[in-house]
């Protein structure tokens, strides 16, 4: 009796298994044409599914018959075996969307399709605005605008940048942002919010004695400048922003807020949250209700208006 070959989830093993392309099979890879880097957690909990184990064969045929791949970077890490296998967009999905008249052009973050040096910290930025996003959706009276929506009716200088999710500091260099993000409120009257993103893994200092090397301190100084000047306004046309800072540790985020505590004009836009190292391996849809917490000012809700 021929048994069947058993599959590695780290190379790819085609069978010639002519694969007939379902509406969910499109959707995860108009997905994974959003977000660089998803999870397969990610991934069902987006699509859903009533069987996790038959959906996690279907990513499997996916991924050996060419349609998505799996970035070998997370095998290198001595938890990645063992964890939900990471995907990103492969050759064959973006030609089966194509025929099926889907534009892949709807990108949640910034993140360049070549290969990252930071690989961890590109899938947390994934992760967080992923897990965000989730909570959008169960969310009654709220919608979440995605990062082609807001540079979409952000002034025509922004537009026609090659870079315009990086602003031009006064004090020399550029901001740049992990990741940018809105909240639509439903209601009589329709408000909104907007979001920086910085994921913080705890590779980076929370600050230097020599201002011209990278910081969490200094970055946030630059977010103070930006704000304080109304570039949010000028560069993306965005009436407010507030920075949410995710970090790896409630000690670190309890290191970061008691140095900001000392310093002048300390902002209540800046908002913290610490998740575990491997919190988010799956999603974690509670980033958005639960309330952030802020230096000098009442912790804040960001899936409320007010």
């Amino acid at each position: 009796m021929q048994t069947q070959q058993r599959r590695s989830r780290m190379h790819r093993l085609s069978m010639g298994k002519r694969l007939e392309l379902t509406a969910r099979d499109l959707e995860i890879f108009r997905l994974l044409g959003r977000y660089r880097y998803l999870r397969s957690t990610y991934i069902h909990a987006f699509v859903g599914g009533a069987s996790e184990t038959r959906f996690k064969e279907r990513l499997g045929d996916l991924f050996h018959e060419g349609y998505i791949d799996r970035p070998e970077r997370q095998w290198n890490f001595a938890e990645g075996r063992h964890s939900p296998a990471v995907h990103e967009i492969g050759r064959g999905a973006e030609q089966a969307l194509c025929q099926a008249g889907f534009a892949v052009g709807e990108a949640r973050t910034f993140l360049a399709d070549t290969a990252h040096r930071q690989f961890r910290h590109s899938l947390l930025i994934c992760e967080i605005l992923a897990s965000l996003e989730l909570g959008v959706r169960v969310t009654p009276g709220l919608r979440f605008i995605a990062w082609p929506e807001i540079l979409e009716r952000a002034p025509e200088t922004t537009r026609a940048s090659r870079t315009p999710f990086r602003v031009p500091m006064r004090s020399g260099g550029y901001l740049v942002p992990d990741g940018l993000f809105g909240l639509e409120y439903g209601g009589i009257k329709k408000t909104y919010r907007f979001f920086a993103l910085e994921a913080d893994r705890g590779t980076m200092p929370v600050c230097r004695t020599d201002g011209r090397q990278t910081s969490i301190l200094g970055k946030l100084a630059s977010y103070r400048e930006t704000l304080a000047l109304g570039i949010p306004k000028a560069h993306w046309g965005l009436p407010n922003l507030l920075v949410l800072t995710v970090t790896t540790s409630a000690a670190r985020m309890g290191e970061i807020m008691q140095r900001l505590e000392g310093q002048a004009g300390s902002s209540p836009a800046f908002l913290f949250k610490a998740m575990g190292e491997h919190a988010l391996r799956t999603p974690w849809p509670e980033l958005l209700s639960e309330p952030w917490q802020r230096v000098g000012a009442v912790s804040l809700r960001i899936d409320q208006s007010t």
